[in-house]
């Protein structure tokens, strides 16, 4: 990033941005303590793995609408994510019990949701993010991922759900550890 090519207030906008590059540090640790409590579990119950997901949409949500509330640009598709995310909470909620079998199709059209919107993002960083590619190949991955998880039956395989949960947590988790460094590293270059 050349500081010559930028105006003043995109030097503005990318300092402010700079400040908060702790949030995307904390939610990263946040995903990555989620994803090693997830995958530890040996005989979890269809209510725990209900509410443990839930939680997960609830922190994916508040993620989004904050990135809403910072983003300069593309906030609206910040706040549908958001929305997607805070939906799939309230069905995860509702009937832990009773709706474990849609969970797994409910991850599986998040997953495909959440790699395209990251296969987009990585694209949409390359020019100024070199290490845009790792966005493409972990979108590529939550892809594939949601076409084999919209092909299970999960009500026979509680521990693929987990193992799968927990994968999309932790690459979560390390997306959002990697932006913070990079966000920070962005506001000591201008």
């Amino acid at each position: 990033m050349e500081n010559s090519t930028l105006s003043g207030q995109e030097r503005d906008a990318i300092k402010a941005l700079s400040r908060y590059w702790w949030l995307w540090l904390a939610f990263g640790i946040g995903w990555i303590v989620i994803s090693v409590v997830i995958l530890q579990f040996d005989q979890a119950s269809v209510t725990t793995v209900g509410v443990i997901v839930g939680f997960m949409f609830v922190g994916a949500s508040l993620q989004q609408f904050v990135l809403a509330g910072l983003a300069e640009r593309l906030k609206w598709l910040f706040a549908i994510f958001g929305v997607l995310f805070l939906g799939a909470a309230v069905l995860a909620f509702i009937s832990p019990e009773n709706t474990f079998a849609a969970i797994a199709d409910i991850l599986g059209f998040l997953f495909l949701i959440v790699g395209i919107f990251w296969i987009i993002e990585a694209f949409a960083a390359k020019e100024v993010n070199p290490l845009w590619w790792l966005g493409l190949v972990a979108g590529i991955l939550m892809v594939a991922l949601a076409f084999y998880t919209g092909g299970q039956f999960f009500i026979d395989k509680a521990y693929v759900l987990l193992v799968f949960a927990g994968i999309w947590a932790l690459m979560n988790g390390i997306t959002d550890i990697m932006r913070a460094f990079q966000i920070r590293r962005a506001g000591t270059l201008v």
